[in-house]
């Protein structure tokens, strides 16, 4: 099975001794990232990344398992919610002029959305390539207007192949 290598930023510790032992340059030392046509699937960075941050992922995947219709509907119901707070803290954020309250604001944002897609992911109703995934990243693309790799973003659904 073919692999790649992928970087999950939020576990990068950036010590970034893995992006140095690439033999072929897939990795970007200044920025961190991983050019997925470059890279050739030998591991090296995986295994020479102290934090875990780097994991070899396949780039063929099977077809997405269907979903017990209570199990989708509970997906959405606490999705939903993260959502609504997310809202909220939004709002807090770009009405309030306290720093403190902007700061915590967008933290809780920001941590609402990690953890709608992390609720997707762990219930292995969001694979890589399902279709979930691509309207998922395309809501991103529309909703949010900072923080987010949005070049990354596009050239991730160019270079999925949806199977759904």
């Amino acid at each position: 099975m073919k692999e790649r290598a992928v970087r999950n930023i939020r576990l990068c510790s950036k010590d970034c001794i893995c992006l140095y032992v690439c033999p072929v340059g897939a990795t970007d030392t200044e920025n961190g990232t991983i050019d997925a046509k470059k890279c050739i699937g030998c591991g090296a960075c995986a295994k020479a990344c102290p934090s875990g941050a780097i994991s070899m992922v396949p780039y063929d995947y099977p077809p997405q398992q269907k979903k017990d219709e209570l199990v989708i509907n509970s997906l959405k119901k606490i999705i939903r919610s993260k959502v609504e707070q997310e809202i909220i803290a939004r709002n807090i954020y770009l009405n309030s002029t306290n720093k403190i309250e902007k700061q915590l604001a967008r933290a809780i944002m920001k941590s609402n959305l990690l953890m709608v897609e992390d609720i997707f992911r762990e219930a292995g109703y969001m694979l890589p390539q399902s279709n979930n995934t691509k309207e998922f990243l395309g809501k991103l693309l529309e909703i949010y207007d900072f923080d987010l790799p949005k070049e990354e973003i596009k050239e991730l659904l160019n270079l999925l192949k949806f199977n759904e």
